[in-house]
C-alpha cells in the first residue's frame, strides 16, 4: 500500500492570500527545526525566517502549529513508507515485522519528536494507518484469530513507539543538551549504581557495566526479538 498523499488546505484567515512557499517546502523546513531543538523551537515565526518571507504564506497550508507539527509527522512516516515498501512484501511475516519495528525505531531515533504525534489525528496522518495496516497485512498471514492479531499488532506496535517516545529524554540526547559525551555521562551514571549497596542492589550492580557500554538500538532490537519469539510460538 502507498504512502497517502497530502493536499494542500488553506485555513479561515488566508483564504484568498497567495502562498509564497509550497506545502513540502514547509514541511521541511518545519522538520528540520523540531529534530534541531524539539517543539519549543518550532514558531511560524522561526519557519518563517529559515524560509524567507513571512508567515501568512504558512497559514496558507494549516491553520496552526497542531496541526503542522501533524503534518510533519506524517511526511516523515510516508518516507518511512516508501524506504520499507519493498521489504514487506512476500517472504517470512517475521523477518518482516522486524524490519517494519526496526525501521520504525530508526525513525524515531532522527526524529525524537515525533513518537508521542503518530496517529493522533488520521485525517492529517493517513500515513500513520497505512503503517499500522502493513503491521496487520504481516500478521493476517499467520494463523492467529484476530483478537491474537490485534494485540500481536499492538504489543509490537506499542513497544516500539514506548522506546521511541522515550529517546527524547534518553541518556544520549540528556547528554548532548548539556555538552557532554555519551559515553561519559553513561559511565558515570554508572559509577553512581556501583557506590550503592550490592546486597541491596544485586542487580543494579550485576548490570551496570552493561549499562554504561550499551547501544540503544542492541537493547531495542533484543526487546522485538522477544515479543516476536512469543509471537512465532503463538502462531505454531
Amino acid at each position: 500500500m502507498p504512502p497517502a498523499r497530502r493536499a494542500p488546505v488553506a485555513s479561515a484567515a488566508a483564504r484568498g492570500r497567495r502562498a509564497q512557499h509550497s506545502l513540502d517546502s514547509i514541511l521541511a523546513g518545519a522538520i528540520e527545526l523540531l529534530d534541531e531543538a524539539g517543539e519549543g523551537a518550532l514558531t511560524f515565526r522561526s519557519l518563517a525566517g529559515r524560509l524567507g518571507g513571512g508567515v501568512g504564506s504558512i497559514y496558507w497550508y494549516v491553520a496552526g502549529k497542531d496541526e503542522l507539527i501533524q503534518r510533519a509527522a506524517d511526511e516523515v512516516i510516508g518516507r518511512l513508507l516508501a524506504q520499507t515498501a519493498a521489504t514487506v512484501t512476500g517472504g517470512d511475516p517475521f523477518t518482516a515485522l522486524r524490519t517494519l519495528a526496526m525501521a520504525l525505531y530508526a525513525t524515531m531515533h532522527e526524529h525524537p519528536w515525533i513518537a508521542v504525534h503518530l496517529m493522533r489525528d488520521v485525517k492529517l496522518q493517513p500515513n500513520s494507518l497505512v503503517l499500522y495496516e502493513r503491521f496487520g497485512q504481516q500478521v493476517l498471514r499467520l494463523p492467529l484469530t484476530s483478537r491474537e492479531r490485534f494485540h500481536a499488532v499492538s504489543a509490537i506496535v506499542n513497544y516500539t513507539t514506548g522506546v521511541g517516545a522515550e529517546l527524547g529524554q534518553s541518556p544520549e540526547l540528556a547528554a548532548a543538551y548539556v555538552n557532554v559525551d555519551r559515553q561519559e555521562f553513561l559511565a558515570a551514571q554508572a559509577r553512581a549504581w556501583l557506590a550503592t549497596d550490592p546486597e541491596r542492589y544485586p542487580f543494579i550492580h550485576e548490570i551496570a557495566q552493561e549499562f554504561a557500554a550499551h547501544e540503544d538500538i542492541d537493547q531495542f532490537a533484543s526487546g522485538l526479538d522477544l515479543l516476536l519469539a512469543g509471537l512465532r510460538l503463538q502462531a505454531g
